[in-house]
């Protein structure tokens, strides 16, 4: 059974960093792509980063406006491992984080989930 397997949540104060990270088991994801969203209280999910691909399968990555310059998505295939590289957070990164995976490049489905890591910032 495919899993993601999340880590590297917890808390820090506004100005702090922190990496997660997401090991999917069960098979090799390569040719996933691969992203993080994340769910505030009482908001929806939103898709945070995305490392994907381009045509002739060539990985790029994107994000969403609130956190770019401060995320950076990243992926090791040789370890089968996503991280996600928080720095500069705020008290609106406040949220839980759900590592994803999806065959489709924009990822406007979700082929596998993680099961949350929560992520605390206090200002």
């Amino acid at each position: 059974q495919v899993q993601l397997v999340e880590s590297g949540g917890g808390l820090v104060q506004a100005g702090g960093s922190l990496r997660l990270s997401c090991r999917p088991s069960g098979r090799a994801f390569s040719r996933y792509a691969m992203g993080w969203f994340r769910q505030a209280p009482g908001k929806e999910r939103e898709l945070v980063a995305r490392h994907s691909w381009s045509g002739g399968f060539k990985y790029y990555a994107d994000y969403a406006d609130p956190v770019k310059g401060r995320f950076t998505i990243s992926r090791d295939n040789a370890k089968n491992t996503v991280y996600l590289q928080m720095n500069s957070l705020k008290p609106d990164d406040t949220a839980v984080y759900y590592c994803a995976a999806s065959t489709i490049a924009a990822m406007y489905s979700v082929d596998y989930w993680g099961q949350g890591t929560q992520v605390t910032v206090s200002s």
